[in-house]
């Protein structure tokens, strides 16, 4: 049974329906040869949003964190979702990796090299897709860690990524709540760690996606411990409010694991201590929070700009 066929054959029908037609009323009918890849990609994505709506939306109603009358703030991060997940991001994402990645190959056989991919540094991995794919997917995370921390240290960064961090009302809709520059440092920073290690293009978009429904789930509004050893092996929604915490804003920030907490803890940014905390960015401007998606775009490159003279 190929678990497969329902993505490939929706992908097929938004292929011929949407993308194509798209493609060739913009005169850009030499992206053809990716629209395929796309618009798997895309289809994924809604499965992706599907899978952490049944997932996080009965445990955000069962056992909440808060409960809030006005649900205004929510519908500008599922907006974010929705253009991170399944609308422009995941074009450029795919597109953009496949075509450097190609370049590098090239260019690597030019020079009569092969480009490196972990099986061939080590080869018990030739074979066995599903230990590197998890390979792949620690060292992305460690490397998530980084840019993540790094985001809190530069006051230019935090500026931008402040964005994230003013929602009050925190749900797993707020895990794509960026500026659209974050975003870019974000898949630039990703995609080089990628290409580094050698990932094959059909396993980048996966990745992408699994990481990003991880990190997902543990923007949930609800009150979910995995226990003394569970919270050390994945983050869990409590973890992670904890760098949410309207005391943890910028520099004095803590937890900035996104999928697995073990970096926090080899680097001592891990905080156990903390429980269901408030969430909201005091320093930020009211826009950051309520405001529009252009608003709050508008509102992150001011902050930002204001960092880079501080």
């Amino acid at each position: 049974m190929n678990l497969g066929a329902p993505f490939d054959f929706a992908a097929g029908w938004l292929q011929e329906y949407a993308v194509l037609p798209l493609l060739y009323n913009l005169g850009l009918m030499q992206w053809e040869e990716w629209s395929f890849g796309w618009s798997l990609f895309a289809v994924y994505g809604v499965a992706q949003v599907i899978v952490a709506l049944l997932i996080c939306w009965p445990l955000e109603h069962l056992w909440p964190v808060e409960r809030w009358e006005d649900h205004r703030a929510e519908w500008v991060d599922i907006l974010y979702t929705l253009i991170n997940r399944v609308g422009f991001l995941p074009l450029v994402t795919f597109v953009l990796f496949s075509q450097i990645q190609m370049s590098i190959n090239g260019l690597l056989a030019d020079e009569g090299l092969v480009s490196p991919t972990l099986e061939r540094l080590v080869p018990w991995f030739e074979g066995r897709p599903v230990a590197t794919f998890l390979v792949y997917a620690i060292v992305l995370d460690c490397g998530e860690y980084w840019r993540h921390r790094l985001s809190h240290v530069f006051d230019w960064w935090y500026g931008l990524h402040a964005l994230h961090h003013a929602q009050r009302q925190m749900t797993f809709w707020s895990d794509d709540r960026n500026h659209v520059l974050d975003e870019v440092i974000g898949f630039l920073w990703f995609t080089v760690l990628a290409l580094l290690m050698g990932v094959p293009p059909l396993q980048f978009p996966m990745l992408v996606l699994l990481l990003r429904l991880l990190e997902s789930m543990s923007h949930a509004n609800a009150r979910i411990r995995f226990g003394w050893l569970g919270e050390r092996l994945l983050v869990s929604p409590r973890f992670h409010r904890a760098h949410h915490g309207t005391t943890a804003a910028g520099r004095l920030s803590v937890n900035y694991g996104g999928v697995l907490p073990w970096w926090d803890m080899v680097f001592g940014t891990a905080d156990f201590s903390h429980d269901f905390v408030k969430t909201g960015d005091p320093t930020a401007a009211e826009v950051l929070a309520t405001g529009s998606y252009f608003q709050q775009q508008t509102a992150g490159l001011r902050r930002m700009w204001s960092g880079l003279g501080s």
